[in-house]
């Protein structure tokens, strides 16, 4: 048994000398390319782009011809909260379509029964839905107020960013 342990160790250890003296030799051209990398000679490196200070502008407006910018030019709320122009009904029921962005509903056609013209408008779940002028769609708001064979127009009323609601027309026109 002692003998073929011996002969065993000696055969591994002679073909792991082999193996190591076969990488040792793969190297020569790989050696010769890096030395020959070395000897190029250096390449040129343009320099930074130079940076501009920031000039310093100091805003003096003649009142007479120009607003103020810190003071907005459209009409403000006033104290009690109410302010001009549309307002969404707070007491109205919000309907099923109201719960998708506008721009992910799809008219995909129309449907004339007992001269009434619907549209089918399709949400992002792939449920197709009968709308009529008077519902509303969108999170905005929108109230549809006319369908044709293309397009279903809408009045959305959104907020002017200070308090008060504006409306806005948006339309769904047919997908190809």
């Amino acid at each position: 048994m002692n003998g073929f342990l011996v002969i065993r160790n000696g055969l591994l250890l002679s073909m792991a000398v082999v193996a190591l003296t076969a990488c040792a030799s793969d190297n020569d051209d790989l050696d010769q390319y890096i030395n020959e990398v070395k000897a190029r000679p250096g390449g040129f490196i343009e320099p930074l782009p130079e940076i501009t200070p920031y000039e310093v502008f100091t805003y003096v407006a003649d009142a007479e011809k120009f607003r103020s910018p810190f003071v907005p030019d459209t009409p403000q709320v006033n104290a009690s909260g109410a302010g001009r122009g549309p307002r969404p009904d707070p007491d109205r029921s919000p309907e099923f379509l109201e719960g998708f962005p506008l721009d992910t509903l799809r008219m995909v056609g129309t449907l004339d029964i007992s001269e009434t013209m619907y549209g089918l408008v399709q949400t992002s779940d792939g449920l197709i839905h009968r709308v009529v002028p008077g519902n509303y769609m969108g999170q905005n708001d929108g109230r549809i107020t006319e369908i044709t064979e293309s397009e279903i127009d809408l009045v959305e009323i959104i907020s002017d960013g200070i308090g008060g609601y504006i409306e806005r027309d948006a339309a769904i026109s047919l997908s190809d």
